[in-house]
């Protein structure tokens, strides 16, 4: 998978599909999945270092991520994400970060948001970086959002998000993710772009949908958004193994002779 090949699915109408990586034993799962993109994401932070949102996540994490991943799933087609104002500083600052994480070994990088953003996914573009965007629900904006609300229901929130998707084509953009958005408004951004959209929260009308790998295996607890599907039930798995491991060990059954050295 490459960006040309990113962008002719779209022209076939062929969907993408998108999943959260963040280790090497998931990414050498991932690597012999079908699954065509592996997004080495902030929400690392959550999900791998149990943070409320993914403020705290920083290039330094997100490069040990992505490496990991690289090592793992050699064959995948790797997006990191570039964490809250890593890109909004100067210019050499914002280039540094960007290295570091496509030397760790992503392909391409993905930042939140268009306004003020144009001129740097242009020379990053120039510069043969790959970049995808991210529009709608951005969440390193949660604070200015006052929380993880769905946008663009309102006329001047749904000018906004199509300008931004535009505006991300424009400046080079090979996809971009829109986020906790009304299908409708999804669905016209995605007919409006000649890039591919990927969606989360978004409806079926995107190009492809992205999921934290987590949230499908049904390894997350608690809290579950409307747009999570869970394909299998993970943590009640797990936990039975575990218990079924720890009664072995105390009752003697484990090990046995055959899992044992003479």
């Amino acid at each position: 998978m490459n960006i040309i090949e990113l962008k002719k699915r779209k022209s076939e109408g062929r969907k993408l599909s998108m999943v959260t990586c963040y280790d090497a034993w998931s990414a050498k799962i991932l690597n012999e999945s079908p699954i065509d993109i592996l997004l080495v994401g902030d929400s690392s932070a959550m999900v791998m270092h149990g943070f409320d949102d993914t403020i705290p996540s920083t290039i330094e994490s997100i490069a040990v991520h992505t490496a990991a991943v690289r090592r793992g799933a050699p064959k995948k087609f790797i997006v990191a994400d570039l964490p809250f104002l890593s890109f909004r500083g100067d210019l050499q600052t914002n280039i540094d970060g960007v290295r570091k994480l496509m030397q760790a070994g992503a392909h391409a990088v993905k930042l939140e948001g268009f306004d003020g953003n144009g001129e740097f996914v242009k020379l990053l573009t120039e510069s043969g970086v790959p970049v995808m965007g991210h529009v709608g629900l951005t969440p390193q904006f949660m604070n200015a959002f006052g929380g993880f609300k769905v946008q663009g229901r309102s006329s001047e929130q749904k000018k906004k998000i199509i300008g931004e998707a535009r505006g991300l084509e424009e400046a080079g953009a090979f996809a971009v993710v829109l986020e906790c958005v009304p299908g409708d408004l999804a669905g016209e951004v995605t007919s409006t772009l000649k890039i591919p959209t990927i969606g989360i929260g978004a409806g079926s009308a995107c190009d492809g949908q992205v999921l934290v790998l987590q949230d499908l295996l049904g390894l997350t607890t608690g809290f579950r958004p409307k747009f999570v599907r869970q394909y299998m039930n993970g943590a009640e798995q797990i936990a039975a193994a575990l218990g079924r491991f720890h009664e072995e060990v105390i009752g003697g059954q484990f090990p046995n002779e055959k899992e044992t050295y003479e």
